[in-house]
């Protein structure tokens, strides 16, 4: 598997749990709001370090990690994926998948075979938004096949929307539609993007929705999901939980 970077401590990538992150490079998406975009293109990144001095250095932190993230880009494009994580797991690390859904085969195939603890799917926008927001088009059938997969019950999973101010109320309404019945879904805080790409883009630097905005849409997509909450903003709201 390639590898683009590596983030060697973290205590926010996996629930409850203290992990290293794995980056891999290269998406088959082109978000424009993305914080690694520097990742976007595979035949350009990468870190120098191999897979198997990853594991090897993941060995020597027995005991003071608990779980290893895989991240993007997009890993699910890595043909070394699944075996990457059955190496993770063979060491008894947790493993946790970051992914945007497009692939549902190479994710049954790792949730099949026990290679992964934690799933969190990201859902970009509503479906008529899809291609807009991704600027790339994206197959429909594919990412309701990986709600599916996810909402089995098989493996830990969580659903994420990172909250541009251009996705209105009624989008993200419509994504909780979508996921109606879903164990957690996450309302992620947008980063700001620094570079002179973004800088140049006003779609990608407008303000974030107000406070209240983003309270009323919590609760409402609390008669959706089991659990909602809300990750990285600067005001804190209280989770919410479906009432049945």
């Amino acid at each position: 598997m390639e590898i683009a970077a590596i983030v060697k401590c973290s205590f926010v990538d996996y629930p409850s749990k203290i992990a290293a992150v794995v980056f891999t490079p290269g998406c088959n998406l082109n978000c424009g709001y993305c914080h690694n975009r520097e990742l976007i293109d595979g035949d350009t990144v990468t870190c120098g370090t191999t897979q198997q001095e990853v594991i090897s250095w993941l060995e020597s932190r027995l005991g003071l990690l608990d779980a290893v993230v895989v991240s993007g880009g997009e890993p699910t494009l890595q043909p070394g994926l699944a075996a990457f994580l059955a190496e993770v797991r063979a060491l008894g690390y947790l493993a946790k998948l970051d992914t945007n859904g497009t692939r549902p085969n190479i994710l049954a195939s790792i949730i099949d075979r026990g290679l992964v603890d934690f799933v969190a799917m990201d859902i970009k926008a509503p479906p008529d938004e899809y291609d807009t927001v991704c600027c790339a088009h994206v197959d429909q059938e594919a990412i309701d096949e990986s709600i599916a997969l996810l909402m089995n019950g098989r493996v830990d999973y969580e659903f994420r929307t990172t909250i541009i101010h251009q996705l209105t109320r009624e989008d993200i309404l419509a994504i909780g539609n979508r996921i109606r019945g879903a164990r957690l879904y996450v309302l992620q805080q947008y980063r700001e993007l620094q570079s002179t790409e973004a800088l140049n883009n006003p779609r990608w630097t407008s303000a974030s929705h107000p406070p209240p905005w983003l309270e009323d849409v919590q609760q409402r997509l609390a008669q959706m999901v089991k659990f909602c909450l809300t990750r990285g903003f600067d005001i804190n709201l209280i989770p919410a939980t479906h009432p049945h």
